[in-house]
């Protein structure tokens, strides 16, 4: 099927063909007409607007600019906007340790998102928040540790092994809960029969 298009040229002459009169001329003309400034109509107000659009997106980014260094100094003057501004977290160590963190916080959101919680399990689920509470605030002395040391591997493991450690008091809390329910239905269960 394939084919040399040199051998099929050199077999088969092309056959010259005949323009019409003035078709050369037509053609240039239309050319001159499409090229020239006289046949292009020109639009002033385009070029105005252009010109505005730059100068407004100049101004705005300017202007945001200007504001956000204006932040900074004021941040370097006061002590507590600089801590503030200053919080180093996981993600700024590593991405990958970034993704490790959102995986283990989104985990621990969505465990406590589908927690169901009524007066029979109140008391098992407010054992467990304590708990959580008490990790969450060595999350944060850990964290604060982070910025004032910097990244160290223990620190970076202690920080990973609280955040692991409260996503599995989190599924011990749902087995807890699913084993409570079962033993309330089995009460139920055999109270009917």
């Amino acid at each position: 099927m394939a084919q040399d298009i040199r051998k099929m040229l050199q077999e088969c002459p092309l056959e010259k063909g005949e323009l019409p009169k003035g078709h050369e001329a037509r053609f240039v003309a239309r050319l001159e007409t499409a090229f020239s400034e006289k046949g292009k109509s020109s639009f002033p107000w385009i070029k105005i607007a252009a010109i505005a659009v730059v100068f407004l997106a100049v101004g705005f980014f300017g202007y945001h600019y200007m504001s956000e260094n204006d932040k900074v100094e004021i941040a370097d003057a006061s002590p507590v906007e600089k801590t503030q501004e200053s919080q180093f977290t996981l993600g700024d160590v590593s991405p990958k340790l970034k993704q490790v963190e959102d995986f283990y916080l989104t985990g621990i959101n969505v465990q406590l998102a589908s927690l169901d919680i009524n007066q029979e399990n109140k008391e098992l689920i407010d054992g467990y928040m304590e708990r959580l509470s008490e990790l969450d605030n060595e999350y944060t002395r850990l964290n604060t540790e982070l910025n004032k040391v910097g990244p160290t591997e223990a620190t970076i493991t202690a920080l990973i092994d609280n955040l692991k450690l409260r996503l599995d008091l989190l599924f011990k809390l749902k087995n807890k809960l699913k084993e409570l329910k079962n033993q309330n239905n089995e009460q139920f269960n055999s109270i009917e029969t």
